[in-house]
């Protein structure tokens, strides 16, 4: 039995979380988008099995929103059930403090992703053509939301 966990992301996890960014995408996120993310007001985190980083994800907050910026779990993890634990555990973050709505952005291919999210509750509210670079060009985004029901 694997014993997982999640924990807010800090500066010396950067280079771990970086190296499975450029393992899962090919058009990564920079090493220091994640530095910035554990440097300021956003929410960056990590998630571990038997204390080691599989995943991570980072959100951002304004007024009553979040936007979940980037969640990824290491491709030989994938298909374990740890992306439905670390945006479980998102949404419960994010209703705590009484937000009333996640929002995301997704590529259009990513139907693992899609159907995750669909599972959980999110719609789809909108497209944004051309949004994310491609080796054939770019890919349409499907912009996301989640109603969030804080107490």
């Amino acid at each position: 039995m694997s014993d997982s966990s999640i924990r807010e992301m800090l500066l010396r996890d950067v280079d771990q979380v970086f190296a499975i960014e450029q393992d899962a995408y090919p058009f990564p996120w920079s090493k220091s988008l994640f530095e910035q993310a554990v440097t300021t007001n956003k929410y960056a985190c990590v998630f571990e099995v038997n204390d080691k980083i599989i995943g991570y994800a980072v959100l951002s907050f304004v007024v009553g929103e979040v936007e979940l910026l980037n969640i990824c779990i290491s491709p030989s993890q994938q298909g374990k059930g740890y992306a439905n634990q670390l945006l479980t555990h998102l949404i419960d973050f994010s209703e705590q403090r009484k937000n009333h709505e996640m929002f995301l952005e997704v590529r259009v291919s990513n139907a693992s992703a899609i159907h995750l999210y669909e599972k959980l509750g999110f719609n789809e509210i909108g497209r944004r053509k051309n949004y994310y670079p491609g080796k054939q060009g770019r890919e349409d985004a499907i912009l996301m939301a989640l109603p969030l029901f804080s107490d």
